[in-house]
């Protein structure tokens, strides 16, 4: 197989998958020195392909913090970074920023001061949002890493807080199923209760253990799960593109991806065949086995 060194060689790749309308860039890991985002911008085009977000990947001289990181010239340095992934992000015409720090937390008890650290990401994200209202920014949390073992945004629950607090009409959440599983979340639930402050979603599936964040092929470990997920971003209405957030360690990646594309299809249709009414009333009861019979039904179909 022809290696791939450059984000263009990977693009043209991607261009082979069948049923692939998007792709994400990492920044500013996917431009530095092999392209500019207009030329990026020329390469998708000459494939037929749109960008669906950009996603902030700080470099490792924030492994202390990007947002909030103690030196205040580092912090600056990262949300000015993450500024211009904005004017990437304009660029390259898709006007989402995802941002997604391996390194805002903490390791220890007495290592940070949490309430210093949440207002300076608060503030952090109220820059950006008030410096470009047309990019729809998002956090993509994650309970822990090996970069990070405690995230200062380690759920669903906070992330919302953080939201809220940030207040800003530009700001929501990107939610990663695999990081739902690790913080022992049920990801349909997590996604109702984000409802339209949803801007993005990264599919996968996991074994969690030990806090391990898998990348397995999506619906593969939790096919119930991954059913009502589908099922509660249709009810919030879910305006998005689907991201794959797996790791073909051991696959070919391109065959991967159509096997991601074509599950998230069956399980949207199994979702539009499913009886609404039946739903309703199982909800009402509080009907285990009436929700088991309809899952089964659902993935029988």
């Amino acid at each position: 197989s022809t290696q791939m060194k450059t984000p263009h060689d990977f693009l043209r790749r991607q261009a082979t998958i069948r049923g692939l309308g998007c792709v994400d860039f990492n920044y500013p890991q996917h431009f530095d020195n092999f392209w500019t985002a207009e030329e990026a911008k020329h390469a998708l085009d000459e494939v037929n392909l749109v960008a669906g977000a950009v996603c902030l990947r700080y470099p490792s001289k924030f492994a202390r913090g990007a947002m909030n990181h103690p030196d205040p010239a580092l912090r600056r340095s990262a949300i000015e970074m993450t500024k211009d992934a904005a004017k990437v992000a304009r660029i390259l015409g898709c006007n989402e920023v995802v941002v997604w720090s391996a390194y805002d937390g903490y390791d220890y008890p007495f290592q940070v001061n949490y309430q210093e650290k949440w207002e300076q990401i608060v503030e952090a994200f109220r820059e950006c949002c008030d410096a470009y209202p047309d990019i729809r920014w998002s956090l993509e949390f994650k309970p822990t890493d090996e970069n990070t073992r405690f995230f200062t945004v380690p759920s669903t629950g906070a992330a919302m807080l953080l939201v809220k607090e940030i207040d800003r009409p530009n700001m929501g959440l990107t939610l990663d199923v695999g990081h739902m599983l690790m913080a022992g979340e049920n990801p349909g639930q997590s996604i109702s209760m984000v409802g339209d402050k949803l801007f993005g979603i990264q599919l996968n599936d996991g074994y969690t253990r030990l806090a391990a964040e898998d990348g397995m092929m999506f619906g593969s470990v939790h096919p119930s799960l991954a059913l009502e997920a589908m099922y509660q971003l249709r009810q919030i209405n879910f305006q998005g593109h689907f991201y794959f957030d797996t790791f073909p360690q051991r696959t070919d990646p391109v065959r991967e991806a159509e096997y991601n594309i074509r599950r998230v299809k069956e399980f949207w249709r199994a979702v539009e065949k499913m009886d609404g009414r039946e739903i309703g009333r199982v909800a009402r009861e509080h009907d285990a086995l009436g929700a088991l019979e309809l899952v089964n039904e659902a993935l029988r179909r």
